[in-house]
């Protein structure tokens, strides 16, 4: 009989893409994950890692395994999420991807609100960025995800996923102190035009953003720096090193040498709560998804604490 634990660790790994990444998904170490396959492997005598270079890939056997991992898993799911409706209260583990600023901003508030009320829930926060979280939602990888689009890319919102609103997230423009606009209440985007900026590396949503928003104004921006972390970004605007455009949710204060300005139209982008089609029965999710609603006016009234 085949091991539900050792599917599982099979489907991380094809999911995540390497052994590590799927002991951290997990909450195992990738020496567990390993020994769960491999045990697996002599179960079903079958190869089903192979090494290429550093890490591994999922043989076409392992991949025919993986699909049915998937089908086992969603019917242990849609048990689970049947027991815990009829006990009426959130229980059990439930994983969730948030992308880097709501994870700073305001799932601590969500998560230590959730301990308290629900001590029977078992809530883990994993930070992930938004193109992945919500693929790893579709693929049962995660139970919910928050993540976000912008008001000129909106998010697609894949088969068998269901979402809903948390909030909207506005953005200003940083500039060092000393710059033209330092001492200006607005600019227009029509006037970004030479400015050298400081920005995310491509494929995340805001160098996206960026690029569409100011091509669409007749600007091509000129990044000179590029850095994952917004308080990274932050830095280097107080360098004097260019400017950038930084949501507030999760920044922090400001330090010395950087000013603030409001970018006109502002830009905004949309956070939402994603889960799978049918786990909104389960009082876990209604219950995290209400409490991510019920807290965002609070987080956005003081976004920068």
């Amino acid at each position: 009989m085949l091991d539900l634990q050792r599917l599982r660790a099979l489907h991380a790994v094809s999911v995540h893409g390497t052994v590590g990444a799927a002991a951290s998904a997990l909450g195992y170490t990738p020496s567990a994950v390993s020994q769960q396959i491999a045990k697996l492997e002599r179960e079903t005598r079958t190869v089903l890692l192979e090494r290429e270079g550093r890490g591994v890939r999922l043989t076409a056997e392992a991949h025919r395994l993986v699909d049915t991992a998937q089908e086992l898993l969603a019917i242990v799911e849609r048990a689970e999420t049947e027991l815990e409706e009829r006990r009426g209260m959130p229980a059990g583990r439930l994983t969730i991807a948030a992308f880097a600023s709501a994870a700073r901003g305001l799932m601590p508030a969500v998560l230590a609100d959730l301990a308290v009320r629900h001590p029977a829930l078992d809530a883990r926060l994993s930070e992930i960025d938004p193109h992945l979280s919500v693929d790893l939602v579709a693929k049962g990888a995660v139970d919910l995800a928050v993540a976000h689009d912008w008001d000129i890319a909106p998010m697609p919102v894949p088969p068998g996923v269901e979402h809903a609103a948390i909030g909207d997230d506005r953005s200003t423009l940083l500039v060092p102190e000393g710059h033209p606009f330092a001492g200006r209440d607005s600019v227009r985007r029509e006037e970004l035009g030479g400015q050298r900026w400081v920005c995310q590396p491509p494929g995340r949503v805001c160098h996206d953003w960026l690029l569409r928003t100011m091509r669409a104004a007749g600007h091509e921006p000129e990044i000179v720096h590029q850095a994952d972390e917004n308080p990274t970004l932050v830095a280097l605007v107080a360098g004097g090193l260019g400017i950038c455009l930084v949501p507030r949710l999760g920044r922090g204060p400001l330090p010395p040498g950087v000013v603030e300005v409001h970018l006109d139209p502002t830009p905004v982008r949309h956070l939402y709560a994603l889960w799978r089609k049918g786990a909104a029965r389960r009082p876990a999710i209604a219950e995290t998804v209400r409490t991510l609603q019920e807290k965002w006016p609070e987080v956005a009234a003081h976004p920068s604490r």
